[in-house]
């Protein structure tokens, strides 16, 4: 293209290869709306303010709107060698309504017109996210609820350690999910700062009301530096880093899923829709969705770091490196806001296998601490409770027997403290019910959590 908007200072048109190495448009054309919003908003300031006449900018923002409804409806035809969306737009208003057209790029610059974009585009995104997160929340609660009565085996080290509810264990994830969405909503107090009138880098020699735009565009905060202002992407981070640690999350219930889905621990059975087959062995039904899931949590990490590493050396203020930006930004939104609502289904239809668990909990002398409780209600030290529990087990162990398996003659071998009641003390059911403190597993507590988090949804 020979008369691009900057062609004044040059001889030479651009290379073929550089309009094609440089151009962004195949990346951020999906920041039309905002950068439409963006625009109606500043023009409508620029009449405001004077700069511009007011019926100049009723034409600008008719075109406009017809512009989006030219994309929206697929008749709109991106150029390259336009570079961004920024001039793809602004290109064909000129065609549209001729020179005064023009007159919308006054008092701004792509650097702080892209940085409104973004900041526009996440602040929607965001908002959606949060919905999706509370999907999924509420996906879990509802299980967990459903299920009240399961007892698992509650694991360290990947070890059987003692014996939970299987709601407990989910509403661990609620409470991961619920510090996810925390996150997001405090990166959306840092998204929401408006970056307009910083122009190029240094502000604007025109008198132009930068909070009538905030206002307009419904940001809370203005900012403050116009060097900061084009040269920041920290919001980008920071948004990529809670999408890290959400995906992180996500991870973790996914290997759950994958390991309680095997044979060798059968604790659940992933719906069918939710699986897929093999094409050599009839017999198999993969968990690919929590595989996936997992798998795309390193993607994520991996765009972080790609953003950091962007930044890490740049100059203010702003640097064609930081066209960099979207390809990581929009892979990260579109990856969590795909893996929350198909995790918010899946979760629905996971099936319990309950009598499997039933024997399960039998096994692997997860009550042994209580035993050793016991002994200490009974007066001994913990450390001496602990070390004859220990031998015990190691009876077990030597002659394939259980703590229930035991008599009291044998179990008063390690300490004549046992009495008949020990028999009732270690039972699964009882072993759990104790924990009645606050977050731990008995079934009082458990409901009373799902009753608090059921009561804050109804009010949020």
């Amino acid at each position: 293209m020979k008369n691009k908007p900057w062609s004044g200072r040059f001889e030479k048109e651009t290379d073929k290869l550089v309009e094609e190495f440089t151009a962004s448009i195949p990346c951020d054309k999906r920041l039309y709306k905002q950068d439409i919003e963006g625009s109606i908003a500043h023009c409508l300031m620029l009449a405001r303010c004077g700069i511009i006449k007011m019926a100049e900018a009723k034409r600008i923002v008719r075109g406009l709107k017809g512009i989006r409804r030219e994309i929206e409806d697929g008749k709109f035809k991106f150029d390259i060698s336009l570079e961004d969306i920024h001039m793809n737009i602004e290109k064909r208003l000129i065609d549209k309504i001729g020179p005064v057209g023009g007159k919308l790029h006054t008092a701004r610059s792509r650097n702080d017109q892209v940085a409104l974009d973004i900041r526009l585009y996440l602040r929607d995104e965001i908002g959606e996210i949060i919905k999706l997160i509370k999907i999924l929340k509420k996906s879990i609660v509802r299980k967990a609820r459903d299920n009240i009565d399961i007892i698992m085996p509650g694991y360290t080290h990947l070890q059987m350690a003692q014996p939970v509810l299987f709601s407990h264990y989910l509403l661990a994830y609620y409470d991961m999910f619920e510090r996810d969405e925390q996150r997001f909503t405090d990166v959306l107090k840092r998204v929401n700062v408006m970056p307009l009138g910083s122009a190029a880098l240094a502000g604007t020699n025109y008198p132009i009301d930068r909070k009538y735009v905030a206002k307009l565009l419904g940001f809370l905060q203005i900012t403050t530096n116009s060097m900061d202002a084009v040269g920041d992407r920290d919001f980008s981070i920071e948004f990529i880093s809670a999408s890290a640690v959400l995906m992180m999350h996500l991870s973790r219930l996914s290997e759950e899923l994958i390991i309680w889905s095997t044979f060798e621990f059968g604790f659940i059975e992933l719906d069918d829709s939710f699986c897929t087959g093999s094409s050599i062995m009839p017999q198999k039904k993969n968990p690919d969705v929590p595989e996936l899931v997992r798998g795309k949590t390193g993607r994520v990490y991996g765009n972080l770091m790609s953003l950091l590493t962007v930044m890490k050396s740049l100059p203010l203020a702003y640097n064609k490196d930081m066209q960099e930006d979207k390809e990581p930004l929009f892979d990260t939104v579109d990856t969590i806001k795909a893996s929350l609502l198909i995790y918010s289904k899946m979760i629905n239809t996971i099936k319990f296998k309950r009598e499997r668990l039933k024997d399960v909990v039998k096994c692997g002398f997860m009550t042994a601490t209580d035993m050793a409780d016991y002994l200490v209600m009974k007066g001994l030290p913990f450390r001496g409770a602990h070390e004859m529990v220990g031998k015990a087990v190691f009876y077990c162990i030597k002659n394939n027997r259980l703590l229930s398996d035991l008599t009291l003659s044998e179990l008063q071998r390690f300490s004549k403290k046992f009495k008949r009641d020990i028999f009732n003390y270690i039972k699964v059911e009882n072993s759990v019910n104790r924990k009645d403190i606050i977050g731990g597993t008995a079934k009082k507590q458990v409901l009373k959590r799902i009753a608090e988090i059921e009561k804050a949804m109804k009010c949020s």
